[in-house]
């Protein structure tokens, strides 16, 4: 379904509509149920098939090529927030539209030092606490989560290639340089993460969990319990005619869908199939929603990829230890 995950980004001004009179109005039509239910189950069928597609050739090599760019990673995060922020910085919000509070100097400075990737992990370690900061009096700042997962991956993984870090750390490892007399090499940020045993290898776990969580809460608050406003989303753009159901199905569909994503996410079932799925969602909502604010979007299209290159990682879940567990023992 073509649906905008943040509503309140796109939606009128319309009158509340509680969840309960929402949801009665769906299960009183046998159609809407049995399309709830059908795709329910088309959806556990899909992820009970995923290890017997993933022995496919062009899916082993389509996983293996993915695989390879994870020395990418680095710069893909910090391409992801850089530009949004970058551009939040001068359109006069603060990282999410829904937060109209003017941080030029500030968001600019970030996304700028983030891009160049210079001082790379201090900045986000500053971004990530300027966010939660900033959070508690401003709650709809959550709308944006997945900056959390942004921020933690950047300070995880560094600045990577190509950055002005990577030229600083070469210029610390080169004799003669007036970088390496000064020593700066001893207070790498990275020996003193793994020394505490934290890697890059969280980077797939901290981005599942914080983009999981994002896609429970839009679902929840963007389209169950913010009836209202969604049913005018639907009528702005005619979704009734893209696909043909009932406005109250399109809501309910689509929230119950976001908060299935966000839950196979924070699972780590699939995740590289998921992330897919969600990118191309992301893509035909801002080809099919033309005011729908694209700057607010790239973090959610870049920590997307960085699933499809990371996949689960580690503490995850299978799809084949999960069916394991349910089938009854002989």
């Amino acid at each position: 379904m073509i649906f905008p995950l943040h509503v309140r980004y796109v939606a009128p001004a319309e009158a509340a509509r509680e969840f309960i009179s929402l949801l009665g109005d769906v299960l009183a039509d046998p159609v809407a149920v049995v399309l709830l239910a059908g795709g329910a189950v088309a959806g556990l069928i899909g992820l009970l098939l995923a290890p017997r597609l993933s022995e496919f050739p062009d899916i082993q090599v389509a996983r293996e090529t993915l695989a390879s760019y994870r020395p990418y990673l680095p710069w893909m995060v910090r391409l992801s927030l850089g530009l949004p922020l970058v551009g939040a910085g001068f359109a006069g919000y603060f990282i999410t539209p829904a937060v109209p509070i003017p941080a030029r100097v500030l968001q600019v400075g970030l996304g700028f030092l983030l891009l160049f990737g210079l001082a790379t992990r201090l900045t986000a370690a500053a971004g990530l606490l300027t966010y939660l900061v900033v959070l508690p009096f401003q709650p709809p700042l959550f709308l944006a989560f997945e900056y959390v997962g942004g921020f933690l991956a950047i300070i995880l993984l560094g600045a990577g290639q190509p950055s002005a870090d990577g030229m600083v750390r070469r210029l610390a490892v080169t004799d003669g340089t007036l970088v390496r007399r000064l020593e700066l090499q001893r207070y790498r940020p990275d020996a003193l993460l793994n020394s505490v045993g934290v890697s890059g290898s969280l980077v797939g776990p901290v981005v599942r969990a914080t983009l999981g969580v994002n896609f429970i809460y839009l679902g929840l608050t963007q389209k169950l319990l913010n009836g209202g406003q969604a049913l005018a989303v639907v009528a702005k753009y005619d979704l009734t005619s893209v696909v043909p159901v009932s406005a109250e199905l399109w809501v309910v569909g689509a929230g119950l869908a976001e908060m299935a994503v966000g839950v196979l996410l924070i699972a780590g079932v699939a995740t590289r199939g998921v992330a897919a799925v969600a990118f191309v969602l992301f893509t035909l909502t801002l080809f099919g929603l033309p005011d729908d604010p694209v700057l607010a979007h790239i973090s959610l299209f870049g920590l997307a990829s960085v699933l499809m290159v990371t996949g689960s990682g580690p503490f995850a879940l299978s799809v084949s230890s999960v069916t394991q567990r349910l089938s009854p023992t002989t």
